[in-house]
C-alpha cells in the first residue's frame, strides 16, 4: 500500500515559497542530492494543491518549466481543487475532494509513494489522518516572509518521529514519520 509523503525544498527560517508564492529562490538551490534522486525514483503519484499547480515555477523560462522535478519525474499527477479548467491537461487529474483525491492518486501509486506538493494540501491531509512521512530540504538561506511548511492558526503539536538525517552540498535533509 502507498504512503503520502509530502516532500519540499524550505528556507531556513521555514518558508517553501517567497512572498506571493515566489520560486524563483529556489533556482539557485537545486543541485545534486542523491536522497532526492532516491526519492524520485520511489513516487508513484503526485497529489498536488491547486496554487501549487498553477503557481510559480523555479525552471521558468527553461525547458523544464511545467514539469514535475524539473522533468525528473513523469506519472500520474492529482489536483485538488473546486475549480477544475475547461481544458484537459495530459496526465493531470483534478478532483474536488481530499478523500476522493488521496483514494486516486493511491490506487495510481500502487506501492510506491503519492507525493504531496503543496503547504495547504499537506496541511489537509495531516488533519485527515492520511499523511505518513515529511520529507525537507533545508536550503542555506533565509527568505523572511512568504509561504510557511506548515501553518495553523492558532498553532498545532503534530508530534514527528526523525527517520534520517543526511546532507548535500546545497541542502540538510531530515525525514520524518508522522505519529
Amino acid at each position: 500500500m502507498s504512503k503520502l509523503l509530502y516532500s519540499c525544498t524550505m528556507s531556513l527560517d521555514g518558508f517553501i515559497a517567497g512572498a506571493g508564492g515566489d520560486m524563483s529562490w529556489l533556482t539557485e538551490h537545486i543541485g545534486p542530492n542523491p536522497l532526492v534522486d532516491e526519492v524520485i525514483g520511489k513516487i508513484g503519484a503526485l497529489l498536488v494543491g491547486n496554487r501549487t499547480f498553477r503557481g510559480d515555477d523555479p525552471h521558468r523560462g527553461t525547458d523544464k518549466e511545467g514539469k514535475p522535478f524539473g522533468g525528473g519525474w513523469t506519472g500520474p499527477q492529482f489536483v485538488l481543487t473546486h475549480h477544475a479548467p475547461d481544458t484537459p491537461v495530459p496526465g493531470v487529474t483534478f478532483v474536488g475532494d481530499l478523500d476522493g483525491a488521496v483514494a486516486a492518486a493511491k490506487a495510481a501509486a500502487g506501492d510506491k509513494y503519492v507525493n504531496v506538493l503543496g503547504a495547504d494540501t499537506a496541511r489537509q491531509c495531516l488533519e485527515a489522518g492520511v499523511l505518513d512521512e515529511i520529507l525537507v530540504f533545508i536550503a542555506p538561506v533565509l527568505l523572511g516572509d512568504g509561504v510557511r511548511l506548515f501553518d495553523r492558526p492558532g498553532g498545532a503539536d503534530v508530534k514527528l518521529e526523525r527517520l534520517s538525517l543526511t546532507s548535500a552540498p546545497q541542502a540538510t535533509n531530515l525525514w520524518f514519520r508522522v505519529l
